[in-house]
């Protein structure tokens, strides 16, 4: 019985001793448990990898738009703009278009600046053209007609070089290019071909649809009330000549929609664009023979308007830019701008340079004349060719900004047509209004 409880003792402690190896060896396999759980944390990373992979697809499309690293992509352009024969304060052609520039290059990292010539003339305008060029400047942008000659002279010297010209017409460029060839040019444009006497390889020009604008601006000051209305036009260009056209246009049309018979315009080129004491006494006679308001159209002549404006208690309609503030600032008073038709010059050079820098549109521009008028019927300001929706137009009862925009629409939508031909006579345009046209003051 001993025996048998000492074997039973004996199994008991080996038991014990097995029992105890076991939990041991239990113990001694949890470090390969904290080991497992490590290599599961370093395989964790894999949805960190994959996020990683996929960021960069985002990065890819925003690069595809490039709104960051554009700009320094484009250090390669730099952009120029020659004034013509006025200044970037003239609150008009010059200072628009320069605003456009300036906001253009610092919205993407473009290197800017202007060149103002020493004269009014060719000349000196392809001397600044060459200065901009040999300073590293590639972009060129001019305001105005009066460059069609430096466009011809200036722009095959410089190949590489892309030339932008704002209300540079096909005449203007082909005055000169006729001349460069010793021909006389009989300011037809129609009978000419463009390509036989200017090289425009690397030029890009615009014109506005002006008979629009003035359309608008002769429908507006009729609908607001003034049935004695006159014209003074700088000199007789095709550009001046369709505002003037377009104004007639308009008066008629308003004339027509309120049954009115007494509507008159006095019709008349300064032949100048700027004004003087000759041009100033015809306004005199204008406002005291009841003129209401004149449309000035062309440069600096709005001063002989403005002075005999202001004298007579009349109004003046602005051009080219909303000139409410040029025409306050001038005649020393508030109150004179009934409204000004207007051309898109700050979105027109805006939205070529994106186009041609950013887009790298180029292509798309070079070698063509472009028309730029009515690309909304919804949004007025969207188009090339406008009148102020602000405080720049004297809104009224009897014409608001709603007749106004119904108005835009019903002229991108084809129910109003405007003619842009400039063969004719003012006084053809006149169906129940009478024009006086009185030529030109002088020249």
């Amino acid at each position: 019985m001993k025996e048998v409880d000492f074997q039973m003792k004996k199994y008991l402690a080996l038991l014990l001793v097995l029992v105890m190896v076991l939990s041991l060896a239990a113990c001694a396999s949890k470090p390969a448990e904290t080991t497992d759980e490590p290599e599961q944390t370093t395989t964790e990373p894999a949805p960190a990898e994959e996020t990683k992979d996929e960021e960069p697809a985002p990065a890819e499309e925003t690069k595809e738009e490039e709104p960051t690293e554009e700009p320094t992509d484009n250090t390669e352009y730099a952009v120029a703009m020659i004034t013509d024969y006025g200044d970037i304060t003239d609150q008009s052609f010059n200072q628009t278009t320069y605003e456009a520039c300036k906001a253009f290059c610092e919205d993407n990292g473009v290197e800017f600046s202007y060149f103002k010539p020493a004269g009014d003339n060719t000349a000196d305008r392809v001397a600044m053209i060459e200065k901009a060029v040999d300073e590293g400047y590639n972009v060129i942008v001019m305001p105005g007609y009066a460059f069609g000659g430096a466009i011809v002279e200036a722009a095959p010297e410089f190949p590489d070089v892309k030339f932008i010209a704002l209300d540079v017409a096909k005449g203007d460029l082909l005055e000169a290019g006729v001349a460069k060839a010793g021909e006389s040019y009989d300011y037809n444009p129609d009978n000419w071909d463009l390509e036989k006497y200017v090289d425009m390889s690397n030029v890009y020009c615009a014109i506005y649809q002006e008979e629009l604008c003035g359309y608008m601006a002769g429908y507006a000051a009729v609908k607001l009330g003034y049935k004695n209305l006159g014209f003074l036009g700088g000199m007789a260009v095709p550009a001046v000549v369709r505002y003037g056209y377009g104004f007639v246009q308009g008066v008629d049309a308003a004339a027509a929609d309120l049954g009115l018979s007494d509507v008159t315009v006095k019709y008349v080129y300064g032949g100048q664009f700027f004004g003087d004491a000759d041009i100033t006494a015809v306004m005199d006679t204008w406002y005291a023979g009841g003129t209401e308001v004149v449309f000035a159209c062309g440069g600096g002549i709005y001063t002989s308007a403005v002075d005999a404006a202001k004298k007579a208690n009349g109004k003046v309609i602005g051009v080219d830019v909303d000139q409410a503030g040029v025409i306050a600032n001038y005649a020393g008073v508030d109150g004179l701008t009934v409204t000004s038709a207007m051309k898109g010059l700050y979105p027109a050079t805006y939205d070529t340079l994106n186009d041609v820098i950013i887009n790298g549109n180029w292509a798309n521009y070079v070698g063509q004349i472009a028309t730029l008028g009515l690309v909304s019927a919804d949004d007025p300001e969207a188009n090339y060719v406008q009148i102020p929706m602000g405080e720049g137009t004297q809104w009224s009862d009897s014409f608001t900004q709603d007749d106004y925009k119904a108005m835009v629409a019903d002229m991108y939508n084809g129910v109003i047509t405007v003619s842009n031909d400039i063969s004719k006579a003012a006084s053809d345009f006149a169906t129940v209004i009478t024009v006086d046209d009185q030529g030109a003051i002088k020249g």
